[in-house]
């Protein structure tokens, strides 16, 4: 038998509007993703918006989406776009992505 390593696994790309720079999401969010096993990335844009790209279980990608709707303490998310694709195995940690 063969083991499908991806069953049940999904990618989600979020974009994090609201105040979310300044206050430590992205750290905020490496911990929270480190911490449910999830891979990807987040990274602040030039709009003030973050933007996060995670991979993994998708019980554990709604976790960390439900997370990214409240953020760390001293954010104020005011909407939270989801865009859900295919597991592609893009990253073997969660990393904090400098710059734009």
């Amino acid at each position: 038998m063969i083991y499908n390593n991806s069953v049940n696994k999904r990618s989600v790309t979020l974009r994090i509007k609201g105040f979310v720079q300044g206050v430590f999401f992205r750290a905020s969010a490496k911990d929270m993703a480190d911490g449910l096993g999830l891979t990807g990335w987040v990274r602040n844009l030039p709009d003030g918006s973050v933007e996060a790209f995670f991979e993994g279980e998708e019980g554990k990608l709604k976790e960390a989406l439900d997370w990214c709707r409240h953020g760390p303490p001293g954010a104020r998310v005011k909407e939270v776009i989801e865009k859900w694709s295919e597991y592609c195995g893009e990253s073997d940690a969660f990393r904090i992505r400098r710059g734009y």
